[in-house]
């Protein structure tokens, strides 16, 4: 049990500290610091957010300008830093080379939260993994309501936790906290009351530096009191056993054994924290499907591991619905459906959308972080009769289609920046080119039409990118309007022209 003690922040007051990122989570830091008596400079790559920053009492610095002179850090006594930092970069390298102290985003926000700054620490209720984070979040935050507590979804859901831990009207008494391996980097005091880990699989290894730094990232969820994981991950369950926490409860898919959260006839089960307790019908789940109902899994777990009773479980499982660009219909156009989701951001995430369609048109591609997809090809080879290829990474997909599903018809949509950057045909694919400069609506009305092209009657045309889309969009819900966009105007033109879709 922490103390407020333990997590005095009256030193901040009258020191300097460096914020580094402008955006939504280093934005959050500056009113908590300020009311601490810090003195705060934000630092980021432009000043666009200066006037933001300073209506929240902060002055404004570009990275370039602290990285141009490495000995200006020093004047700093604490960074906080926002997620997107990795411990690479000049300006944090300078900072640990002065022994100056970088807090994350979130380990800043855990301090505060047990300093009592805004009153008594409230619970803390974490989520990561590579896939699954959010839905698992919402599912949660839909218990918490259920049960008729204050608790908040936050974290990297959209929220700060700081904003959370602001709320006055009423307070919030729990935090369902979805946590990415970055955020969980930066906050090595984070314990939570219960945490999980969903699964790991490759992803964001450019930032980590490998798999084995990107894992142990993740473990940071099961530092707690409870540790949850999924036992049919073998990642997962191998931090499981590693954990410090004083129990361990997992789930899977199949019948859970003592100590489990399972499925058994049909039903999600409770075994870990009552005697094979019915919690929801399978076929009940929003989302459907075996992901779905594993992240119900998951959220049931923690929701019963901070005590919280079955009916709130079940009624907070029954009013959860899936949020946008996470396998939604967007429209159906003759007898082709086009699914967006854009938020299977790694080949680990597009995986279940593919497989959940018999005959699929494939749209991926952005940036794949370092990953590999030729495990996720191998195992969607039978589903796939085309793929559409956007994105700076757009060749590799191609590569690994024509390792492993040569007879897969595949059509890439180039801008004259992806062609400098894309790695070499390895086969005969068909290209459309587009201008450097052509507006994100043009690449996916590209897509679409293409996509036109390779679909048949019965046929799924699904955004599932397997890569992060920072290169084209402005995030993945982005990339999935323009999606969404682009049918819109496929239907349109189609009602005016039924003829001239190539489907009939």
């Amino acid at each position: 049990m922490s103390t407020a003690t333990e997590y005095d922040l009256t030193w901040l007051r009258g020191a300097r500290v460096l914020v580094t990122g402008g955006r939504v989570s280093g934005q959050a830091t500056i009113e908590p610091l300020v009311e601490l008596g810090a003195t705060v400079t934000v630092a980021d790559s432009t000043l666009e957010f200066a006037s933001r920053c300073a209506e929240l009492g902060a002055d404004t610095v570009t990275v370039e300008s602290i990285e141009s002179d490495p000995e200006s850090i020093r004047t700093f006594e604490l960074v906080v830093t926002s997620p997107g930092f990795r411990p690479d970069s000049p300006i944090l390298a300078a900072a640990a080379g002065h022994g100056i102290p970088i807090w994350g985003d979130v380990e800043f926000s855990w301090r505060v939260d047990h300093s009592g700054l805004y009153g008594p620490p409230r619970t803390w209720l974490v989520v990561t993994g590579t896939n699954g984070k959010t839905t698992t979040t919402s599912m949660l935050a839909s218990i918490l309501d259920a049960a008729g507590v204050s608790g908040r979804a936050c974290g990297n859901i959209g929220l700060p936790v700081l904003a959370a831990l602001r709320e006055t009207a009423p307070r919030v008494d729990y935090l369902a906290v979805e946590l990415s391996s970055f955020q969980l980097h930066w906050a090595p005091s984070v314990r939570p009351a219960a945490g999980v880990v969903l699964n790991v699989a490759e992803d964001h290894l450019d930032w980590h530096g490998g798999m084995a730094a990107y894992a142990q990232a993740k473990a940071g969820a099961l530092s707690g009191e409870i540790a949850v994981v999924g036992l049919d991950d073998e990642t997962a369950t191998e931090l499981g056993r590693r954990s410090p926490a004083d129990r361990v409860v997992g789930f899977r898919l199949g019948v859970p054994a003592s100590g489990e959260f399972g499925v058994e006839d049909g039903a999600l089960i409770d075994n870990a924290f009552g005697d094979r307790l019915r919690l929801a019908d399978a076929a009940s789940i929003d989302p459907a499907g075996p992901a779905g109902v594993m992240d119900a899994l998951a959220a049931a777990a923690l929701a019963r591991a901070a005590g919280f009773g079955v009916d709130a479980v079940r009624a907070g499982l029954a009013a959860h619905r899936v949020g946008p660009h996470r396998g939604a219909v967007v429209g159906t156009v003759g007898a082709v459906v086009y699914i967006d989701d854009s938020k299977a951001t790694n080949p680990h995430a597009a995986r279940p959308s593919i497989l959940a369609h018999d005959d699929v048109v494939w749209v991926a591609g952005g940036l794949l972080k370092g990953a590999s997809v030729d495990d996720l090809v191998v195992d969607v080879r039978a589903r796939l009769s085309g793929a559409v290829l956007i994105g700076r990474d757009a060749g590799q997909i191609d590569e690994a289609l024509a390792r492993h599903a040569p007879d897969v018809r595949v059509v890439r949509v180039i801008t004259e920046d992806d062609a400098v950057v894309s790695v070499n045909d390895v086969r005969d694919s068909r290209s459309v080119r587009l201008a450097a400069d052509a507006s994100s609506d043009e690449v996916m009305d590209a897509v679409i039409r293409e996509a036109v092209g390779l679909a048949t009657a019965g046929s799924a045309v699904v955004l599932a990118p397997a890569a992060a889309s920072f290169d084209q969009f402005e995030s993945y819900g982005h990339r999935g309007d323009c999606f969404a966009s682009a049918v819109a105007r496929l239907a349109a033109d189609v009602s005016n022209a039924p003829n001239e879709t190539g489907i009939s």
